[in-house]
């Protein structure tokens, strides 16, 4: 079903999120968009300006009646994740994302055209964006705070100082289930391992065949949000079938490729290697068994999964067998997907750690992930632990990145504001709930600890992955409890 986004309904907020769908928004390729921000802020005549480390911070005075109340700073940030299918030509630097509307079971919903959507956290910046842009809200002293960089590295949300914002209350718009309220969020790490890998030059490479093994059409997803739903890891899969195989068919790899970024879980993997021309039969039936065996272990959860073996030209190396053996049994014996689940709040995953890249690049071979966890010592422990297994298989490790986890605040005011607003308007108490991704808030109470947190956002599925869609009533809703949020801010000087 093809329909223009521009004419839903919250149209001010639709109208602004397809403005950012025109424009790139890879993290560190945000430029170009928050210029075209900046514009309309000037139309608007909004005072404006970046901070040192780039994050846009858009300021408005309270409307006629309401200067009394608490400021507040709307927040989301710019950026989004590149993911597409693997026969898809866009070009994310480039190209704007092709929405249109399906309808489901579940109702319409807006989604991408084999890409990412951006409704991570393009929705939320749009919200308000639309709240700045209007003269027919009532409201508060408000600031916008937009940040760079959250999807690879959260480095807008490191870098903001102090001195930079005037609001007492956050809205944060980054979670993705209307109807409920978020009060804390997981911490995360980087952990790189680096395994060098001798190349030699095949011999006799008239009496072997090349061949490419590819894994696609996995769900993939947020590697926070979906990493205990079950679903397959390509890196993993393709690795255990080398695992398997690698030794009884006499593979020789020349190259491997799974994964892209470190918050998504990866959906396609590649390998191209040789075999002896004998072990070819034996190579199809192993293919055969493999991809039988997989498919009926994850037949509930993975009905698009595909594994195809196909003849390819003969490289001019491959990697030293024993070396790459480390690899193999690196890779297999990292852990991949929940650890523990919280035990104060009920189905929320506590710890987890996303096996996100395996890549060779000539004499090496790179292995990204990302650990999370609720509690930052488990996280570092977590880190600790997979260097720890990587440096067995005589790998270089790296522990970087670390950002802090939100811990939940039990006497915020705000969240009996903001759960008393959302039973007014829907005769219901929103779900309060902690959540297994690394908000910006954690990182934000360090420069403003003083700030009361709260994080709500619309209805959206598959973040970080091609099959990213919003549900439109939920957009509707949640644009609403927001301006209801708004005119329902308590005043400076009335007690918590």
């Amino acid at each position: 079903m093809q329909t223009d986004i521009q004419s839903l309904a919250p149209k001010p907020l639709w109208n602004l999120f397809h403005v950012l769908t025109q424009y790139p928004r890879p993290s560190r390729h945000e430029e170009a968009v928050l210029c075209a921000i900046e514009a309309r802020c000037n139309e608007h005549h909004l005072e404006h300006f970046r901070d040192e480390i780039g994050n846009l911070i858009i300021r408005k005075p309270a409307t006629k009646g309401f200067e009394e109340l608490k400021g507040v700073v709307m927040q989301g940030h710019i950026d989004m994740v590149p993911q597409k299918n693997a026969d898809s030509d866009h070009d994310f630097l480039t190209d704007p994302i092709q929405t249109h509307v399906i309808e489901t079971e579940s109702g319409r919903w807006v989604t991408a055209k084999d890409t990412t959507l951006g409704a991570d956290n393009g929705i939320g910046v749009a919200a308000a964006l639309a709240v700045m842009f209007a003269d027919d809200i009532e409201h508060g002293p408000l600031e916008v705070l937009i940040t760079i960089d959250e999807e690879s590295g959260m480095t807008g949300a490191k870098g903001l100082t102090s001195d930079s914002l005037q609001g007492e209350v956050l809205l944060n718009l980054d979670t993705e289930d209307e109807g409920e309220l978020y009060v804390g969020c997981a911490g995360g790490v980087d952990v790189t391992a680096t395994l060098t890998v001798a190349q030699e030059k095949l011999n006799e490479p008239e009496h072997h065949d090349a061949f490419e093994l590819s894994i696609t059409g996995l769900r993939g997803g947020h590697s926070g949000l979906d990493i205990h739903t079950g679903r397959g890891n390509a890196c993993k899969l393709l690795n255990r079938f080398l695992l398997e195989y690698a030794q009884s068919l006499s593979i020789r790899v020349a190259s491997i490729q799974g994964g892209t970024l470190r918050n998504a879980i990866p959906r396609e993997a590649f390998c191209t290697f040789v075999i002896p021309k004998t072990n070819r039969a034996s190579l199809n039936q192993a293919v055969e068994r493999f991809s039988h065996s997989i498919m009926e272990e994850l037949q509930s959860v993975e009905e698009n999964l595909s594994i195809n073996l196909t003849a390819t030209t003969a490289p001019e190396n491959v990697y030293a067998a024993q070396d790459f053996d480390h690899v193999i049994k690196a890779v297999a014996a990292c852990y991949h997907g929940a650890i523990r689940m919280s035990p104060d709040f009920e189905g929320v995953v506590e710890s987890s750690n996303n096996l996100a890249v395996v890549q060779s690049n000539e004499d090496r071979i790179t292995i990204l992930c990302l650990a999370r966890s609720l509690s930052d010592s488990a996280r570092d422990d977590i880190a600790r632990s997979l260097s720890a297994t990587f440096q067995l298989a005589g790998a270089t490790t790296d522990i970087s990145g670390e950002y802090p986890g939100w811990k939940p605040d039990p006497q915020s005011h705000m969240l009996q504001v903001l759960s008393d607003v959302y039973q007014k308007q829907y005769g219901h108490i929103p779900k309060v709930k902690v959540i297994h991704a690394g908000l910006e808030c954690g990182l934000l109470s360090k420069p403003y600890p003083n700030w009361d947190m709260i994080s709500f956002g619309p209805t959206i599925r598959h973040a970080h992955s091609p099959d990213e869609r919003v549900h439109i009533a939920s957009v509707e809703k949640f644009w609403d409890f927001l301006l209801a949020i708004l005119v329902a801010i308590p005043k400076r000087y009335e007690p918590a």
